[in-house]
């Protein structure tokens, strides 16, 4: 839904909820999260205000990495239901004004996808095993990898075959984990597929699509080996190659043609030129912003990034997209609560080592919020963000799912922490996660002290956390100094975040809206000391509460001008 005053796709705006299906409600009593269950949940979403949903793969896969392995991108697994059951989710999301956006996985598929199988039947030199990246080995009887590439989730990027005479075989290429082989998008077989996979969707009425790792899909296909040492700002020769543009250019006229479908990109690139391109006119419409997400909590680090991220927007014409968390990153309570509050995938580790203080931690992911939405264009909230909800660090050795776990010895705790089943009422886990009487205990444990957390105990304290984001979403939504547009920042002392959003092109009042020319200021105190707030200006909307008329530390007003 478009915010008053505001122009072109719903996008642009949007507010988007990030529903990881597995744990964020049981509809059948199984302890996983289903269908039935995020069925049953849209009204808690209707209510908390936002415009669309992105769901996580719901495909049928054999799970090693969380559905992020699909056998079939056609149908959707059974541990959540059925092909009926989604055409249901998004016809009723539909009648609520919920768009629904689904994850895409054209990286790599599963194992037991029936390409993979084929292509292991089939032996060297044939036409299925073109699909993947099939290469013999090196060394003496091509004992060694095909090169030195290693796995985004530890190890190496090659595992060897048994070839169907019994004999040791060629190697195949897996990005992530060996139960995921990459495809070969020099296929012609793996373009086709996947531009009728978009089709097969857009038919069913989904609004959208999720590009997981958008930027991997090309390879050199010299497969040449990586340089030792830290390497320099050329692109690696299997991430952000030019030749990975010429694919989004054919899914972006899919997209056209369904009726101007949504496509957002999963790309993690340091370089905002590069990200740019991605963006590109007739390319994705836009890419996560993750070095938004990755930032410390200090007033200059994000001035600098909000300050890129609004030059992306000059290049490309796409909107900014602002987020704080999702299924692959330590939730902002626990990194705000800590000593070094900036995020790496790669020093997870070394960052779990650090206490967290909570209410600290808590204060900040307030203030965040508050931060994170005042500033233009969309926004996506990962589920359970809303209610505040802590990194869980102590989940036991033996209940430990991410594949990362395992495959880095329990080196790297993984991101299971973030994905523990949602709390919605009661005061002991399962908190009313399954909906089904007799449920089995939920798919990893919940803390007990998320009794203070659940959906139903925040709904009744208008001072929560989950209280704070629908009042925002609410503001969000109706104020049109929030329409489409940008930003101007104000003088602010040391340590403080302050800028302007205003309507300030043509379009006139309305009556259910303020005056076109109306302001609203986002002040964000991330200094150690109280600041004034300006004179004759209204409170709308505090993060914590302001101290004598001062605003705290690591607090954020919004203020009508």
């Amino acid at each position: 839904m478009l915010k008053p005053g505001s122009s072109g796709p719903w996008w642009r705006t949007a507010a988007i909820y990030q529903l990881y299906m597995r744990s964020f409600a049981d509809g059948d009593g199984d302890g996983i999260g289903d269908l039935a269950g995020a069925r049953a949940r849209l009204p808690y979403l209707a209510e908390l205000g936002i415009d669309a949903i992105w769901l996580n793969p719901w495909y049928p896969s054999p799970m090693a990495d969380g559905g992020y392995d699909i056998s079939d991108y056609r149908d959707i697994d059974p541990l959540f239901g059925t092909l009926a059951d989604a055409d249901a989710l998004i016809r009723e999301a539909h009648a609520l004004g919920i768009k629904i956006i689904i994850d895409v996985v054209p990286n790599h598929g599963s194992d037991r996808h029936p390409w993979f199988t084929e292509a292991l039947a089939a032996g060297p030199g044939s036409a299925a095993r073109e699909r993947f990246w099939f290469r013999p080995g090196r060394g003496p009887g091509g004992d060694e990898p095909p090169n030195n590439w290693q796995s985004i989730f530890g190890g190496p990027a090659w595992s060897r075959v048994t070839e169907p005479d019994g004999s040791p075989g060629e190697w195949y290429l897996h990005l992530f984990t060996p139960q995921q082989p990459d495809f070969n998008w020099r296929s012609p077989d793996v373009r086709a597929e996947f531009e009728d996979v978009l089709r097969f969707w857009f038919d069913r009425g989904a609004d959208g699509i999720r590009v997981d790792s958008a930027a991997l899909l090309a390879k050199d296909p010299t497969l040449p080996d990586l340089p030792p040492g830290p390497q320099g700002p050329a692109p690696e020769p299997f991430n952000d190659r030019d030749d990975v543009h010429d694919i989004y250019r054919s899914w972006r006229a899919i997209a056209d043609a369904a009726g101007g479908r949504l496509l957002v990109g999963e790309v993690w690139l340091p370089d905002a030129a590069r990200t740019a391109r991605y963006v590109a006119p007739g390319e994705l419409h836009t890419v996560f912003n993750f070095p938004y997400l990755i930032s410390a909590w200090d007033a200059a680090a994000l001035r600098e990034v909000i300050e890129r991220t609004m030059e992306l927007g000059d290049l490309s014409g796409a909107p900014a997209t602002w987020v704080l968390s999702n299924h692959d990153v330590d939730r902002p309570v626990s990194r705000y609560g800590r000593a070094e509050t900036w995020f790496d995938l790669a020093r997870r580790p070394y960052l779990h080592g650090f206490p967290v203080d909570r209410a600290l931690g808590t204060r900040r992911a307030r203030a965040a919020a508050l931060l994170t939405m005042a500033l233009p264009g969309s926004v996506y909230i990962y589920q359970g963000e809303e209610l505040g909800l802590w990194e869980v660090q102590d989940i036991p050795d033996e209940l430990r799912q991410d594949p990362i776990w395992y495959r880095t010895g329990g080196e790297d705790p993984g991101r299971d922490g973030c994905r523990v089943p949602l709390p919605w009422s009661g005061t002991e886990p399962p908190f009313g996660f399954s909906l089904a009487e007799g449920a089995r205990d939920p798919m990893l444990p919940q803390p007990k002290e998320w009794r203070e957390l659940t959906v139903a105990a925040e709904l009744a304290d208008e001072d929560s956390m989950l209280r704070l984001y629908q009042s925002a979403l609410r503001l969000r939504r109706s104020l049109a100094a929030f329409a489409d547009g940008g930003l101007t920042w104000q003088p602010a002392p040391g340590g403080v975040l302050s800028f302007d959003r205003r309507l300030t092109d043509d379009h006139g009042p309305a009556d259910d809206r303020e005056p076109a020319d109306a302001a609203v200021r986002c002040i964000a105190n991330l200094s150690a000391a109280p600041i004034a707030l300006p004179s004759e200006a209204t409170v709308l909307l505090t993060s914590s509460p302001l101290a004598d008329g001062m605003l705290p530390p690591d607090t954020t007003v919004w203020l009508r001008l």
